[in-house]
């Protein structure tokens, strides 16, 4: 293997080993691999305790070489694999120093096994491995033979045991070390989006007088958010207790993709001003709405294949950079219904008369505007880098951020919007008007 050729390899595997990884995978999985010459392949990451266990089947193994005039690859060149993060620096530096350099020579990672170990007869391996050292783990399939591609069935499973108390069997955890607490933890969001449900419910009825149209889309985004993370829960439970989600993840997926296009919808309709100001959307934000909601589609499409495919095939980094430009642009869109709005409401308080009520306005869009851009931010850049720095140990961390983050969020907006007889939102005291027309004047509330 040429060194150039490696080292920018190792450079995309560290990118996709430790940033990439979506967390609804399987822990047990099957793969199928046909014709594949890729020289390494990112099999699944995980995070091991001192009970750890790697355990590897494969069978139906043929390997051969593309070009007929080199000479056939040696089985010691093919193997498995693993490979820490602290372990990926000292792998560049060998590759450096050694143009011919194969990373199953290296002492630097954990070696299973070869295909010089395979059945003579039938050209399998099954065989589990402990983890004496504890650490988060990229499994990985390397093909050091020049110009070879493979093609075999292979099984996987990665887990944890929990001791189940005395006399008991030690349990299989099939989650990683810092996921075992997400099933728990989503439950908890869930019974807390319940509660918030509730009371949504019963402040609607006590001012149905007050209630808009996009007062029920609230209810339904609510309910679609509850029933999202139970079924989060549900999934991360099969998981850990399985290895497997047992069509939990289909229904995540489904709730997900409504949940989203729901919020997304509802932020444009509130931007514009929809169901508060006007019965009716003007043209350019009937658009945004036509932008959104389709791209949106295809980001959970992206998002649902990412999930139920794994890093091992080839066109994995593709879905991820798809799905990675499509939420940014999906973001950038529902700011624009929010800008249009301050700026028609600061042109109309020039002419209208009215200055009280639409600083009154002014003031909750604005920060109305300042929240959405807060909690974008920090669910897409904050999010990501706790995801990043944070022990392998904690990154539970990182969901129950996000999740804490989004509660606040929609309490924050379900409060500033809430139906109520009497709201800065829609009536202001007449002795409030000089004061307001002064406001106006001194501060043009720049974005």
């Amino acid at each position: 293997m040429e060194r150039t050729t490696l080292l920018s390899l190792l450079s995309l595997i560290s990118l996709l080993s430790f940033i990439f990884l979506p967390s609804t995978l399987a822990e047990i999985k099957t793969l199928a691999i046909t014709s594949d010459s890729r020289p390494m392949i990112l099999i699944e990451k995980f995070g091991f305790t001192h009970t750890g266990h790697v355990h590897i089947s494969v069978s139906s193994v043929s390997y051969e070489s593309l070009n007929p005039s080199l000479p056939p690859p040696l089985s010691s060149l093919l193997g498995f694999f693993l490979l820490s993060q602290e372990s990926l620096l000292q792998i560049l530096q060998e590759s450096q120093q050694n143009p011919n350099f194969c990373v199953l020579s290296s002492h630097h990672v954990i070696n299973l096994f070869t295909f010089q170990d395979l059945s003579l007869n039938s050209h399998s391996f099954n065989h589990s491995y402990p983890i004496t050292a504890p650490n988060e783990y990229s499994l990985f399939f390397a093909n050091c033979a020049p110009e070879c591609q493979v093609s075999m069935s292979l099984r996987t499973e990665m887990y944890n045991l929990d001791a189940a108390g005395p006399g008991i069997p030690p349990v299989k955890d099939y989650l990683p070390a810092g996921q075992t607490q997400l099933p728990f933890l989503y439950f908890l969001f869930s019974v807390a989006y319940l509660v918030f449900l509730v009371v949504w419910v019963l402040v609607c009825v006590r001012n149905k007088r007050s209630v808009h149209r996009i007062h029920l889309l609230m209810v339904g985004l609510i309910l679609i958010k509850a029933l999202n993370l139970i079924c989060a829960a549900e999934d991360k439970h099969y998981i850990k207790v399985t290895g497997t989600p047992h069509g939990w993840d289909i229904l995540f997926y489904i709730f997900q993709f409504i949940r989203v296009t729901l919020l997304f919808t509802i932020i444009v309709l509130i931007g514009t001003g929809w169901s508060f100001l006007k019965p009716f959307l003007q043209e350019k934000e009937k658009k945004v709405l036509m932008i959104v909601i389709p791209l949106q589609v295809v980001a959970n499409v992206a998002s649902a294949v990412i999930g139920e495919t794994g890093p091992f095939i080839k066109d994995w980094v593709t879905w991820n950079q798809v799905f990675l430009l499509v939420d940014i642009a999906c973001c950038c869109a529902i700011i624009f219904p929010i800008v249009w709005s301050i700026r028609s409401l600061r042109e109309t308080s020039k002419t209208d008369g009215k200055a009280a009520r639409n600083l009154a306005k002014l003031t909750l869009f604005r920060q109305f505007y300042i929240v959405v851009v807060g909690y974008l931010y920090f669910t897409r850049i904050v999010v990501y880098a706790l995801r990043t720095i944070a022990a392998y140990k904690y990154q539970w961390v990182s969901a129950a951020a996000e999740e804490a983050a989004s509660l606040a969020f929609y309490l924050f907006i379900f409060y500033m919007f809430r139906p109520v007889e009497r709201n800065e939102y829609f009536v202001i005291d007449d002795e409030e008007e000089e004061a307001a027309q002064a406001a106006l004047r001194d501060d043009e509330f720049e974005l």
